[in-house]
């Protein structure tokens, strides 16, 4: 169990000011000049040896990403890119972290920027998240009030932040879609390579990350890549931010060490399973893209990005989504291929057509209306959309099908086989065209 003295966010829940004031009680700024001084390439070491992998979904590791930004510059600037564009359904920790410690965000962009040799940073926050960009803004003019930020500031390293907000579109959350949608065109993602460290915002060497890898730089940077590492499990180190919704007691936010295994999460924090632990049915474990894990698998499993590969799933961004017996995952996972035939940006043919295609069967799947040889015909769809897309929402919208194939096939038989007996399905409640 994550200890009191070893959580990052000393403040998720709001129940302090957010202020820059109570920040640094809290810690944020404490010796930030200290950390800078010792160097690019000594915060970049620390970063690696921490062993912090992206929060954002994909796990890469941080400090390795920071390094891939060129040593010298060509005379074009570098640029730092937050993702703030938290759409990913069930995920909800990164608007908590805006709201209530914006500063551990801004102070991360400072020292992110300085590693990677850029003066400016730019986060580029949800359109629905109006409150969290009003809180990020807030806190952003505080730091440039006290001189903390700014183009001649107490650190004597120039550097200027930048709060975006974006229209409320899911295929901004992907990182080359975000730099398009932040250079004013059509949110659509980008061919690679190049890759965004080389060619990326207006054309310049680029790093886009997650809130929450910005976040806890500081703090790492404070207290030592040793100590993070120490948490968690091996190749899966530190603290993470946990999203749990669903059918639990309590549905609640947060910080627990990496590893953590699904029935301590739920027991410890979120008053345990509705109904007891014997109605647990399943669970999908990092946002509606990834793969369901069904309840033998997932009950004692550790919460890291390696044991959830295994289990054909993934930590995405460890939005924890617990479904009990009295859930009709047909439709449920009907309701999630909709989701993904609306937010697809249209640019490749498997995803603008294979979306739509999905969810009508999906759809028919969940009354009943199809027949048995289409379960194998839409499992064959999702693999010519999986991996044949620009980006990974093909993958993200095939993934939860397969998932679903794989482990409750006999219920979709069982449907299909209720309805040809009595052909009089009751509605489905979902969004239809």
């Amino acid at each position: 169990m994550l200890s009191d003295q070893d959580r990052i966010f000393t403040n998720l829940y709001g129940f302090h000011s957010a202020g820059l004031d109570a920040a640094r009680k809290r810690g944020a700024w404490d010796g930030t000049q200290f950390l800078l001084q010792q160097g690019r390439d000594w915060i970049i070491e620390e970063m690696k040896k921490s062993g912090l992998r992206g929060r954002g979904g994909a796990g890469f590791p941080t400090g390795l990403k920071w390094s891939f930004m060129p040593k010298q510059s060509d005379g074009r600037p570098h640029y730092l890119v937050v993702n703030a564009d938290e759409s990913e359904p069930g995920t909800c920790k990164d608007r908590e972290i805006m709201r209530h410690d914006p500063h551990l965000l801004i102070e991360g962009c400072m020292l992110a920027c300085f590693a990677m040799g850029a003066h400016a940073a730019y986060i580029y926050i949800r359109g629905e998240y109006i409150a969290e960009r009003i809180a990020l803004q807030r806190a952003v003019d505080e730091a440039y009030d006290a001189r903390l930020v700014g183009k001649s500031n107490v650190h004597d390293y120039p550097f200027d932040i930048y709060v975006h907000h974006g229209a409320g579109a899911y295929i901004c959350g992907e990182e080359t879609a975000l730099l398009e949608s932040l250079e004013g065109k059509k949110g659509m993602p980008r061919l690679k390579p190049p890759f965004p460290a080389n060619m990326g915002l207006y054309g310049c060497p680029t790093t886009v990350n997650n809130v929450e890898s910005i976040a806890v730089a500081g703090t790492i940077l404070r207290r030592g890549g040793a100590w993070f590492a120490g948490l968690g499990t091996k190749g899966n180190t530190g603290t993470k931010l946990f999203c749990v919704s669903g059918h639990v007691n309590k549905p609640c936010n947060v910080e627990e060490e990496l590893g953590v295994t699904f029935r301590e999460l739920i027991d410890r924090h979120c008053g345990g399973m509705r109904g007891g632990w014997d109605n647990l049915l399943c669970s999908i474990p990092g946002g509606s893209s990834v793969p369901l894990v069904p309840a033998e698998q997932i009950i004692d499993a550790p919460m890291d990005f390696d044991t959830l590969k295994n289990l054909k799933s993934g930590l995405g961004t460890a939005a924890v989504m617990v479904f009990d017996k009295s859930t009709d995952m047909v439709a449920a996972i009907a309701r999630i291929a909709y989701f993904y035939k609306h937010e697809s940006c249209g640019q490749c043919t498997p995803c603008r057509e294979g979306t739509g295609w999905m969810w009508r069967v999906m759809l028919r799947m969940a009354e009943g209306r199809a027949q048995k040889r289409e379960i194998d015909m839409l499992l064959d769809v999702t693999k010519q959309i999986e991996g044949h897309t620009i980006c990974a929402l093909g993958d993200a919208a095939a993934w939860p099908i397969q998932g679903l194939i794989r482990h409750f096939r006999p219920e979709i038989e069982k449907r299909i086989d209720r309805y040809s007996a009595n052909p009089h399905p009751e509605p489905v409640p979902m969004a239809a065209e």
